[in-house]
């Protein structure tokens, strides 16, 4: 059985025992797919609400793009545990010769780099579904827009949790110039991450 078709309780199971996947990484993108899960349901109980009929093109669209991000953050989590499963594999290839060595060093950088890129990419993704919270808190029915609140919230949380993984893994990487690139990027998404969500937090919270 694959982790995302996994209950709750399935998967909430194998993140608390001592396998390492599924982990943190998972665990992100998740909450993230959870964020843009809220955002969804905000506009679908919003549309068709009287009062609502001039904001139903942006809620069909803030729907459309929520559903998208929802479905790529679910597959991130498999692709968490592909990362992770490549890296750990490299690093128990054979080194006893040089050419071993030189094999397993261009296998274990390989990997680093798709170790980085999955939670640079669940990030990316997580700060799209904050924007769009704060679209769906502005137009939402008031009657769920504290759940837009609660979905800028785990995208937030999803997306500091996905920088970590950036963090540990752009550091061991060869190349200088592609860490930095990784982590220049990630400072500014976090960064710029953590300003979006006490918008739309105080946005949602006026509203109540």
């Amino acid at each position: 059985m694959s982790v995302t078709s996994a209950s709750i309780e399935e998967f909430l199971e194998r993140l608390a025992s001592s396998a390492p996947t599924p982990g943190g990484g998972s665990a992100a993108a998740i909450m993230g797919a959870m964020g843009a899960a809220l955002v969804s349901m905000v506009c679908n109980v919003s549309l068709g609400k009287k009062g609502l009929e001039p904001v139903e093109a942006e809620l069909l669209a803030v729907r459309g793009e929520s559903e998208n991000l929802r479905l790529r953050l679910t597959a991130m989590v498999a692709d968490d545990v592909a990362a992770f499963d490549g890296l750990m594999a490299a690093y128990k290839l054979p080194k006893s010769t040089d050419e071993e060595k030189r094999l397993r060093a261009e296998a274990i950088q390989s990997s680093l780099i798709r170790a980085t890129d999955v939670p640079l990419a669940c990030a990316r993704a997580c700060a799209d579904v904050m924007r769009l919270a704060r679209r769906a808190g502005t137009h939402g029915y008031k009657g769920v827009v504290s759940d837009a609140g609660v979905g800028v919230l785990a995208a937030f949380a999803a997306l500091r949790s996905a920088a970590l993984n950036v963090f540990i893994n752009a550091p061991a990487l060869k190349d200088p110039t592609a860490a930095a690139r990784y982590l220049d990027e990630i400072n500014a998404l976090v960064a710029a991450a953590g300003i979006e969500n006490e918008a739309v937090y105080t946005l949602v919270r006026d509203r109540l």
